[in-house]
This record gives C-alpha cells, sequence and structure tokens, in this order.
C-alpha cells in the first residue's frame, strides 16, 4: 500500500521545490524506522536508512534556501481589465512582466505522522515587481489618454499545500499527486512612475486577479515539478557501480513507512558483479533490532551481516582474492634454503632455488556479527611455487582456515576496518615432494599470516566501502552499534560547501 505524504508550505515557490527534493534525496538513500532510529529486517532488504525528525529539518532548511535561489525570477502571465468609470468612460488596463523576484521564509518545519509528512512555513512574504499601462478615451472628448509605470508588490501569508502518494514500483519509488492547493492571503500593491497616485486605486482592483495569478502558476509549477520528480525516481539505476566489476544493489523493497518521528525506506543492499544475478542471504533473525542511543541522531544506517558477505563473493566470483607473494619481511623464506629444515625434500629437489607463495581464496569470507564481535573466516589456499629459471613449478597446496576477529570505524562517508588473527588451522591439499610436516610449517604459516596476509587485506579494509550517502553529505559525530546479525551507524550530518553548487542546484534544477 502506497504511503501519503502531506506537505503544507507558505510561500509558493520555496513550497515547491523543498518537499520533492527532501523526498527525491531520502528515496535515494533507503531507510528503515521507529519512533527511536530502531530498524527491523526483512527477508530481502538488507540495508537500511532511518532518517530521523533532526534529519529532515536539516534537510529542509538546506533545501528551502537553495530552492528559493534556485527558482527566482519566476515569471507570472500578462493580466489585462476594461471597466467603465463615471465622467471618464472605458478604461483599459493592462499588467505585465509580473515577476517574482524574492522570497523571504521565516519559520518552517516538519511534522510527521503515521499517514503523512506535514512541512510548514509560516511568516513568508514574496516579492513582485510588474509594469503597468492604462489608457482611456472620454465621451466628453475624442482623445486617448494613457500612462504607464512600474509597481511593486508584496504578498504576505500566502499557503500553499500538496498531498503525496509515495510506494515502491518494480523496485523504484513512485510518486503521485493527490491534492495541491495555494491560497494568498494579503496582497499589498505600490506604483511608480506616471501619475501613479492618481491611479492608485484602480490597480488596487487588480489584487484579486494578481492573487489568482499567482495561486494558479504555483499550483501548475507544483504539479509540474511532481510529474518531473516521478520520471526522476523512476529513472534512477537500480544499481550502484562500487568499482568496473561489483556494484550494490540499490533496489527499493517493501512501501515507505512513516512514524511520527522518523521516515523510512528498505533496499536489497547487497553487493555483486555488474549486471548479474543477485546472490540470495537470508537473514538469521528477522525480529532483531538495532538502535541508536542518542535518538537525536539525524541519520541511521543499518547494515546486515550479508551486505558484508555480499562484497567478499561478489569479489571472490570476479576471480579477484588471488596474488602472489614474492617479498615478505624474512625473504630467506622465499628460498628453498629457508625450508631446508622444515621440508628437507624441497631443499633437496630445489637446492637455493627462489620461491614465491601463489595465495587465492577457495571459497568466500564468512562474517558473523554479534553484539560484541566482528568474527570473520577465511578459506584459502596456499600453493608453493618453485622459481627456475623461466618456469614456474608448483610444488604443494596448503589449505588454510583462518579464524580472525574484526573491528569496524568511519572514514569520511566510508565503512572502513580491520581484523586481527585469532587463530587458523591448515591442511596438506596435494604435494609434488612428499608428505609434509605440518607442524613444523604452521609457525611459519603464522608469521606469513601476521607480516604479509593480514597487512594487504587490512591495507584494504582501510579504505572501506561507501555509505549509501549522497556526494556532498558528510556524516559527522558518527558511532557505531552492533547487534545480533547488524551493524548500525549513527551519525548526524553536514553538507560540504565545495559540492554545494555542483550537486544540489543539479538535483532543484532537475526539478524546476
Amino acid at each position: 500500500m502506497a504511503k501519503i505524504v502531506r506537505l503544507f508550505f507558505s510561500c509558493p515557490e520555496t513550497s515547491m521545490a523543498p518537499p520533492t527534493i527532501v523526498l527525491l534525496l531520502i528515496a535515494s538513500f533507503f531507510i528503515s524506522t521507529q519512533t527511536h532510529l530502531q530498524v527491523q529486517a526483512t527477508d530481502d532488504a538488507f540495508t537500511s536508512i532511518v532518517i530521523s525528525q533532526k534529519g529532515l529539518d536539516f534537510l529542509k532548511d538546506l533545501l528551502i534556501t537553495k530552492a528559493v535561489s534556485s527558482i527566482i525570477p519566476l515569471q507570472l502571465p500578462q493580466i489585462s481589465k476594461s471597466t467603465r468609470i463615471p465622467f471618464l468612460g472605458n478604461v483599459n488596463m493592462v499588467l505585465s512582466n509580473i515577476t517574482i523576484y524574492g522570497i523571504d521564509v521565516g519559520t518552517s518545519y516538519f511534522k510527521l505522522g503515521d499517514d503523512g509528512i506535514d512541512i510548514i512555513a509560516s511568516g513568508t512574504t514574496c516579492n513582485l515587481s510588474m509594469s503597468w499601462y492604462y489608457s482611456y478615451s472620454t465621451w466628453i472628448a475624442p482623445v486617448v489618454v494613457s500612462d504607464e509605470g512600474r509597481a511593486s508588490i508584496q504578498v504576505e501569508g500566502l499557503e500553499v499545500g500538496l498531498t503525496l502518494g509515495l510506494g515502491i514500483q518494480d523496485g523504484t519509488l513512485k510518486l503521485t499527486l493527490k491534492d495541491c492547493g495555494c491560497y494568498v492571503k494579503d496582497i499589498s500593491i505600490k506604483l511608480d512612475g506616471g501619475a501613479s497616485w492618481l491611479y492608485q486605486g484602480m490597480i488596487n482592483a487588480f489584487e484579486e486577479q494578481i492573487g489568482s495569478a499567482v495561486e494558479t502558476s504555483v499550483t501548475k509549477k507544483l504539479k509540474d515539478g511532481i510529474v518531473k520528480l516521478d520520471s526522476l525516481l523512476q529513472a534512477l539505476p537500480k544499481e550502484m557501480p562500487l568499482d568496473d566489476n561489483t556494484s550494490l544493489n540499490v533496489t527499493f523493497v517493501n512501501d515507505p513507512v512513516l512514524s511520527n518521528s522518523s521516515i523510512e525506506f528498505e533496499v536489497n543492499g547487497l553487493f555483486a558483479r555488474r549486471n548479474a544475478s543477485v546472490s540470495k542471504y537470508h537473514n538469521k533473525d528477522s525480529q532483531a533490532l538495532v538502535s541508536c542511543s542518542d535518538s537525536s541522531k539525524m541519520l541511521g544506517i543499518s547494515l546486515d551481516e550479508a551486505v558484508f558477505n555480499s562484497v567478499g563473493a561478489a569479489y571472490f566470483n570476479a576471480e579477484f582474492m588471488q596474488w602472489i607473494v614474492d617479498k615478505i619481511p624474512d625473504q630467506s623464506f622465499l628460498n628453498t634454503a629457508g625450508w631446508r629444515f622444515i621440508v628437507p625434500q624441497l631443499y633437496k629437489k630445489y637446492p637455493n632455488h627462489d620461491m614465491d607463495l601463489n595465495v587465492s581464496l577457495s571459497s568466500p569470507p564468512v562474517v558473523r556479527i554479534t553484539e560484541h564481535n566482528i568474527d570473520a573466516t577465511i578459506y584459502a589456499d596456499l600453493i608453493i611455487d618453485v622459481l627456475e629459471e623461466n618456469r614456474v613449478i608448483p610444488v604443494a597446496c596448503i589449505s588454510l582456515v583462518i579464524h580472525a576477529s574484526g573491528s569496524v570505524k568511519i572514514s569520511g562517508n566510508n565503512l572502513a576496518g580491520s581484523i586481527k588473527l585469532n587463530d587458523f588451522s591448515m591442511s596438506l591439499k596435494w604435494s609434488n615432494i612428499g608428505n609434509l610436516r605440518l607442524y613444523l610449517i604452521q609457525p611459519v604459516m603464522w608469521t606469513i599470516i601476521q607480516t604479509v596476509f593480514l597487512p594487504y587485506v587490512n591495507s584494504h579494509l582501510g579504505k572501506g566501502f561507501p555509505l549509501p550517502i549522497i556526494h556532498g553529505f558528510t556524516l559527522q559525530n558518527a558511532e557505531l552499534v552492533c547487534s545480533s546479525s547488524r551493524i548500525m551507524v549513527c551519525s548526524d550530518v553536514i553538507y560540504s560547501t565545495a559540492s554545494r553548487s555542483q550537486n544540489l542546484n543539479w538535483l532543484l534544477h532537475s526539478f524546476v
């Protein structure tokens, strides 16, 4: 069932852009909600975002400012009127070049409820300018009298409201306009030029028509904008590329949910090879809740452990988790002489030969998240290669099962981390040099894992992967909360000056 979103404002163009652009921003980044930033997993949604009342207010204030600067000036249609005045005769009056050139928004706020969003702005005024012209002929003398000049108009107490339906259609957001209206409370007109003092009263007779023109233009602008925004939402990609081979599935799942203090969207949120079908994951406990300790945070991003597992699976399926180790801190272990007491038959068959280690994962890593720990199990094959002139000779393969514990941190807008070795086990998969005494090799493997494998992995984990945040916004004072199978990022956000004109204005102009 689609949700109904009700929006109320009090200046035409200010009212028009903020609600829809707010929805675009929210819609781009996937929410799951309860009263104090709680997220509940479903079978199909693995990434979710909560935007709280504070976060919505932040977006609203930012976007109102940007919307006002983007939509003015706004041209209104020409107005003409004819009237018969005693002793003067027929008077023809024309108002042209009617332009809204300034908007001053007083106070505004969001009000969230189970069935919609109210965006209310009060104390708003709109400033307009126009050209005026009149002509008349009298019965006394067949002479046409005319005059012209400029006028300034101030609209006060303008109120605009619209009702939006928001739902999911084919994995994207569907926005529908249920109702739309605009009401002008008060208009003040001041003429300049010509004999304006003489005709002020006649021009005041246009107040109703000017008010009606403002109401009609604003309403039409709103309706056109909603249609454009719906098209923009429908065109949002269903995958976000992480690199040339891997992408994030951002297909929307379930209808949006509104509460009295937050708004919810959910997406699939799994990583996969680009243009490939996404593996199926299922949550262990669909009732597990994660909540931020500080309910005043603007944003809460919840990630199921399936997201982390999907990253590893995507890179594993793309055959990227394989590398050759030819340099280690103790380089003697990359020569058969360093193994002569550990694997004597290797040294005997290939005396003083250089070696390398061919490391590859035999299956995707498995991540498990609990309230107190993040555990990873890594399955790898280590092939010992002997280098002989221009040949690489594989001599043995050792299977490793590495048990590690991890930690996560926020680095900018990325979720980064590191792992440390807890323990490992190994077994001989095959050998061309006879049986290996693994208990003798174990200390060497421990050193290689600690000094080569883990630093390599941590160098990549330290870079992290991007959280679903619009470019230009940056997390601030973020905290991490772990629960059974989920990690939640709870944070405020700031908007970086360097990206303002490029990013937000693009969205605004796409709308208006």
